[in-house]
């Protein structure tokens, strides 16, 4: 997906973040909490290109201009994503807070995405929260978790949080359906709603389960 309106199931998640960004509410620190594949990292890669978008009119992103574009493309240097998982101890973090005071590059504001937050080690942790409690202007986090339960109570209070849902199968089901039309793949719906059984409401899990059954079975699935 490459606009909020594109997220599929997440409704509530989707609508508040286009309000605040159509009345100019922006958060500094976002958290994004949920099962894995339902549009966490998606949502966020996607906040982060509204918030630069550098179009005067309409909805953001409007993913024409050159920072839309750029964001799209993974080449803009203001867009930093981390993942936590393999970025754990305090020095890494150290180094993101030394970092965090230069201004952005081309970008109105410098995104960190910080994905499994829950990883960090407890002296990281307090690293973090120290750049959250003071954030530049200039920049905005956008923490993202499967586990919420495991991060730090103070951490949790200085971000807006947004908790995402498994998808319903018809939300699946439309969303594969789609891909297929796109793809010419022709499939029955009984198989659609097998797929979408399995992935337990799992987006991503759907998708690769309709890419691997076109590969074993070619366009024409039954």
């Amino acid at each position: 997906p490459q606009s909020l309106n594109e997220i599929v199931g997440q409704e509530p998640v989707t609508r508040t973040l286009s309000n605040a960004l159509a009345g100019g509410r922006i958060s500094h620190a976002y958290l994004f909490c949920g099962p894995r594949g339902t549009g966490k990292t998606s949502t966020a890669r996607i906040l982060a290109k509204a918030v630069n978008c550098l179009s005067e009119e309409g909805e953001k992103p409007c993913n024409n201009c050159a920072m839309c574009q750029a964001v799209s493309e993974t080449r803009a240097l203001d867009i930093i994503e981390i993942d936590a998982a393999s970025n754990t101890g305090v020095e890494d973090i150290r180094s993101l807070r030394e970092k965090v005071n230069y201004a952005p590059n081309q970008a109105k504001y410098k995104v960190y995405i910080i994905d499994e937050v829950h990883m960090l080690s407890t002296a990281a942790a307090n690293a973090l929260l120290k750049t959250l409690e003071e954030p530049p202007a200039h920049v905005i986090f956008i923490l993202a978790t499967t586990e919420s339960h495991k991060i730090l109570p103070t951490i949790l209070s200085r971000c807006q949080r947004f908790d995402f849902r498994r998808l319903p199968a018809t939300d699946i089901i439309s969303k594969l359906s789609y891909i297929c039309d796109s793809e010419n793949i022709r499939i029955e719906p009984e198989a659609l709603q097998m797929i979408a059984r399995s992935a337990t409401g799992s987006a991503r899990d759907a998708e690769n389960l309709l890419e691997q059954m076109t590969t074993y079975y070619g366009s024409d699935i039954n």
